[in-house]
């Protein structure tokens, strides 16, 4: 599920195989209908209904199908042993994404350790497994677990606290240290996670796939940990990372920029990783189970509870509102945040916003691939094949210049400082990463989207091979295009460069939008427009090239320099759909070469190129240098130590020097 390599992706199975299915579980079950505002009050009767939707599901056929099962057995149904010895397969083998699958064997253990349901013969197994799971790459043993990713970084670390705290005197199999050794490590890297994410945020930025990883680290620690200061802090975080869920959703969509996102999520709301945890947390979203690892924990959490705040911004209708965020982390600054490549612990920190091949990380992470003997891992199978030219340039000091030389290709998995913005309004939602890596190659961010429905959505990309899993058709951009966006309006600007590459070879030489016209109420072209409505929402769609549909959700541009423009309207302020169409087809339009002037019917005269300021009516409209929160309901400068949240009446405070947590009220 994380991988450096675009293109040679490791082969996996990512699923479960449980030698027998017990006769009592169910076979079948009907689709649970996607709620777009909230579909019960209070979190008690949207836990019954989560729990009960689990009972009558059979499992998912992938990982998250031991979360499943422990929530069955939550909810009162039997133990599906098979399922769990298969988990306890799956970790034993160390095979990719086990640490998803031991986070939930141990919520098993905490929860049901002792239940007479789970044959005793099963839980020592389980307690063994935990205790010769290797829970470092410093640790004895070859594999191919990917463990350094932002998401995987907290759930390896948070399980070792809690694992050397299940078993404090017992010698674990694997690295030979005593469980309080094993513990010990998992906090400082706890720690030292849960500070950055609460004073820069995430570097997966609003990842509707991986924020279901990170909450079920973080309700692990709210729930398990034994140190009050270490459950408090990942609760602190836990917070954030809903107020993130919260203040992006739009109609049960977490319809935002991403991070990291794929295909299936991008074009599919119940194929959200968080649409669970969203209808459970809020009531919007679906109970999908596709990957309702987090929704799980938060259901039987004894700890956590939702503060009161959150939940009233995500049910807030308000009439336009502005969303504005910054996140992550500038590996030019990383002197900063007292990060040094040179030092292991530090570059496994660098590594969680994927900086493998960076100029400034290259010869850090070469050095990992020794010290952890990452050579014969499958993820850096890329570099294994290099081996013997990467370790001559490590040693000549010469690997930078190499890095610097490709570094718009060679860097493009990296992750740092972005800035964020969403303008919502009854009837849609359009958000952005504004001017981020403009030119460089891409993997799997998600730039820009235009949301006016569940699955009626609208972006571009400039795509990858069709066969590739990332950057591929619709997962990603092989270059990344610059992005500007005034309230409703936005132009995405691409330049796809001719220049050699080492990694991800340009070969599409076109960008193309994502327009799904059986999700539209009407679809109609003019003058060059392609115009879609959704209610009382309306989409308008240019290209500079000329653009035609391919297929029925595919809108192509051929060149490679090329822009897009999207605009936005609503019945309430712009009239019908038909005077919306007049409008904006009529809207004096000239494009540059890599520039254009757009007189918009909403936003007046907007001028953009690939270098320079965006301008609004002659004046500059910031891109960068956002706050870390600026929004109605919640303001925190960048990088935040305090962040107070009103929404509703109600009041959240967090404050981190003191590790303070106070909510007016919890959700009930």
């Amino acid at each position: 599920m994380d991988a450096p390599d675009s293109n040679q992706h490791p082969v996996f199975v990512y699923e479960l195989r449980p030698r027998s299915v017990p006769p009592e579980l169910p076979t079948s079950s009907d689709p649970d209908p996607h709620a777009e505002t909230p579909f019960a009050a209070s979190f008690e009767a949207r836990r019954a209904a989560f729990l009960d939707c689990v009972r009558r599901t059979p499992p998912p056929a992938h990982l998250c199908a031991v979360f499943h099962e422990v929530a069955r057995l939550a909810a009162g149904g039997p133990a599906h042993v098979p399922l769990f010895e298969a988990a306890l397969d799956y970790v034993d083998a160390r095979l990719d994404c086990a640490d998803f699958v031991l986070h939930g064997i141990l919520r098993l253990l905490f929860h049901f350790g002792g239940d007479p349901r789970l044959p005793r013969a099963l839980v020592e197994r389980a307690h063994a497994s935990v205790r010769g799971f290797k829970y470092w790459p410093d640790e004895p043993g070859a594999d191919s677990l990917c463990s350094w990713t932002e998401n995987h970084e907290i759930l390896f670390a948070s399980a070792a606290l809690l694992a050397g705290q299940l078993h404090p005197d017992a010698v674990f199999s694997n690295s030979g240290a005593k469980g309080r050794e094993v513990a010990a490590a998992g906090r400082r890297r706890v720690a030292r996670w849960l500070e950055l994410r609460f004073r820069s945020g995430f570097s997966e930025w609003l990842s509707h796939v991986y924020y279901d990883e990170d909450l079920v680290a973080l309700l692990a620690l709210v729930d398990f940990a034994g140190e009050l200061e270490v459950a408090t802090r990942a609760a602190m975080v836990a917070d954030l990372l809903l107020l993130d869920m919260a203040l992006h959703h739009y109609r049960g969509v977490f319809a935002s920029s991403h991070g990291r996102s794929y295909e299936r999520c991008k074009i599919a709301a119940r194929e959200e990783g968080t649409t669970d945890l969203a209808k459970l947390a809020f009531g919007v979203g679906s109970f999908a189970r596709v990957e309702n690892q987090s929704a799980v924990a938060l259901a039987l959490s004894p700890r956590y509870r939702v503060p009161a705040a959150i939940a009233a911004i995500a049910g807030e209708r308000r009439d336009a509102v502005t969303i504005r965020q910054r996140m992550g982390i500038r590996l030019d600054e990383a002197s900063r945040w007292d990060l040094d490549p040179r030092d292991p612990e530090d570059m496994m920190v660098l590594l969680s916003l994927e900086a493998y091949a960076h100029p400034r990380t290259i010869e850090g992470f070469v050095a990992l691939l020794d010290r952890f003997g990452w050579w014969s891992n499958a993820f850096f199978a890329p570099f294994a094949r290099q081996r013997t030219l990467l370790t001559l340039l490590h040693r000549t000091r010469l690997l930078p210049i190499l890095a610097q030389v490709f570094r718009w290709d060679m860097s493009r998995n990296v992750r740092d400082e972005v800035d964020l913005l969403s303008y919502r309004t009854p009837d849609y939602q359009l958000s952005s990463a504004p001017d981020w890596n403009p030119g460089r190659g891409g993997d799997q961010h998600h730039i820009w989207q235009a949301t006016l429905g569940p699955d009626a959505v609208c972006f571009t990309t400039h795509p990858g091979p069709r066969s590739a899993r990332s950057p591929g058709w619709w997962t990603g951009s092989a270059t990344l295009p610059r992005v500007a966006q005034i309230e409703n309006v936005l132009v995405a600007i691409y330049r796809i460069p001719r220049r050699p590459a080492l990694y991800v070879q340009n070969r599409n030489l076109f960008t193309h939008a994502w327009l799904p016209r059986d999700r539209f109420d009407e679809v109609i072209g003019r003058n060059g427009w392609f115009f879609a409505r959704l209610g009382a929402g309306y989409l308008a769609l240019r290209s500079q090239q000329p653009a035609r549909w391919i297929e029925p959700n595919e809108v192509r541009a051929p060149g490679r320099h090329n822009i897009w423009i999207c605009e936005l309207g609503r019945r309430a302020t712009e009239g019908s759909f038909e005077q919306f169409v007049a409008r904006v087809a009529a809207a004096p339009l000239r494009f540059g070469r890599a520039s254009l002037r757009y007189e918009s019917p909403s936003q007046g005269p907007i001028e953009f190129a690939w270098r320079g300021p965006l301008r609004r009516d002659g004046r500059v409209v910031a891109l960068r240098g956002f706050p870390r929160y600026e929004a109605p309901w919640v303001e925190a400068p960048f990088p935040s130590d305090a962040v107070e949240v009103h929404a509703g009446g109600e009041r959240l405070a967090l404050d981190w020097p003191s590790h303070r947590r106070e909510a007016s009220r919890f959700a009930e």
